[in-house]
């Protein structure tokens, strides 16, 4: 049979959002055929990317990736979207680097004969960051340095405060495609070893702008953060007025290792790390799941934070396999001090088999890279497909979260008219 019968196809259409399942199809095969399904994408600095996986054509001809198993490869069993999620860099400890939010990331899947590999057919899926409906601001407000991401319309919108340690806008471009206004800032305004200490005045500072904007509508604001962002989260929603709801990523209960400041006087010393418990790795990476000091040895609980003052709600998430720290013991104990202080603001979950960097789903899996602050590789964990699967589940829980809690009431729809 002819390469030009040979048809790979992807449902609904080539072009897509970044989070939105595509099905993969191939027809015009020999009955039973043997091919090698491939994915390769490069990232914005330039890494390339790969996946590869045996399949069996059926009776017909045809495969259907959200029917048909891999029989071997990067995966195997039946995997909609494992093509993308297994892809891995060509260099060890590299983490897929999407910085211009502005272009789609593009991923080319293709057909290969099994045996010589000849290419029988390839297809190209754009997968974008920014919909058509989302316009992107840079700000420069005061202190606030980031980027808005507005949704077109009249709004109101609720809003939401996305905190990074490193600058990507990644999370923040695709939660507003869902219907909220997204202001992206970092944690850090310079290099993590030239910080000193942290001031909440400048998280309340973004916090006021976006209650000031104009197409902002709910009441209060989210607030959406991983690893140390976990802490100046909660620190915020408990010291700051008006942070209705805030997502808690594999963070920790404690503020960790920088003094943290409000209104001209530190609120909460640092919880510190030790380097020396820094485990070196046979791949080169190292495992710094047991880093940070005990927050709830006695000569901590200074640096614990108050979160039972908080007004608004959270949600809690913990990856079971987090190798960075140990976020599910931090969250446990977290609902445990919310409860003895009579909370029931917050909910939780935690995934088995999941690793620290818990991001929007579909993109490839990132095991160990260079960790940002002490620019060394570091193993971040989880086996790929339960990571996978736990990022599908989180992204759409986070969406249902941020709703439920910060939803926009007619009376100010009809002030604002």
């Amino acid at each position: 049979m002819s390469s030009s019968q040979v048809r790979l196809m992807l449902q609904p259409s080539a072009r897509c959002l970044f989070d939105d399942p595509v099905q993969v199809k191939v027809t015009g095969l020999r009955s039973k055929q043997l091919v090698t399904m491939k994915a390769r994408s490069t990232d914005d600095k330039g890494v390339m990317f790969s996946s590869s996986a045996t399949y069996r054509a059926d009776g017909s001809g045809e495969i259907h990736l959200d029917r048909d198993p891999s029989l071997s490869g990067s995966y195997v069993g039946v995997e909609p979207m494992g093509l993308l999620w297994s892809m891995k860099p060509d260099t060890l400890h590299k983490h897929f680097q999407k910085s211009r939010t502005l272009n789609p990331v593009t991923v080319t899947f293709s057909v290969h004969e099994e045996g010589d590999g000849k290419m029988l057919a390839e297809v190209t899926n754009e997968r974008l960051l920014i919909g058509d409906k989302i316009s992107r601001v840079p700000v420069k407000a005061g202190n606030v340095c980031g980027t808005l991401f507005i949704p077109i319309g009249r709004g109101p919108f609720p809003a939401v405060l996305d905190l990074s340690s490193s600058r990507s806008e990644t999370r923040a471009c695709l939660l507003a495609n869902k219907g909220f206004v997204v202001l992206s800032i970092t944690l850090y305004n310079d290099k993590p070893a030239n910080v000193k200490e942290i001031h909440l005045d400048y998280l309340e500072e973004a916090v006021d702008f976006l209650k000031r904007h104009s197409k902002v509508g709910s009441k209060g604001i989210g607030v959406i953060s991983r690893s140390k962002g976990g802490d100046i989260a909660l620190s915020l929603a408990a010291f700051v007025p008006g942070i209705k709801a805030v997502v808690w990523i594999n963070g920790c209960n404690a503020n960790v290792a920088l003094p943290l400041y409000y209104k001209k006087r530190q609120i909460l010393p640092p919880l510190l790390l030790n380097l020396t418990k820094l485990i070196p790795t046979e791949s080169g990476a190292l495992n710094g799941k047991y880093v940070l000091d005990n927050p709830l040895a006695e000569e901590n609980k200074d640096t614990l934070i108050p979160i039972e003052r908080a007004k608004g709600h959270f949600l809690f998430v913990a990856s079971e396999d987090d190798f960075n720290w140990d976020s599910k013991a931090y969250m446990d104990a977290m609902m445990e001090r919310l409860k003895r202080h009579g909370k029931e603001n917050f909910e939780s979950v935690s995934y088995p088999g999941a690793g620290h960097l818990l991001e929007p789903p579909y993109g490839p899996h990132c095991y160990s890279c260079s960790h940002y602050c002490i620019s060394k590789p570091v193993v971040w964990g989880g086996e790929a497909r339960a990571h996978a699967a736990a990022e599908v589940h989180l992204w759409k829980k986070i969406q249902e979260f941020f709703t439920t809690h910060l939803s926009c009431d007619d009376t100010q729809l009809k002030s604002m008219l």
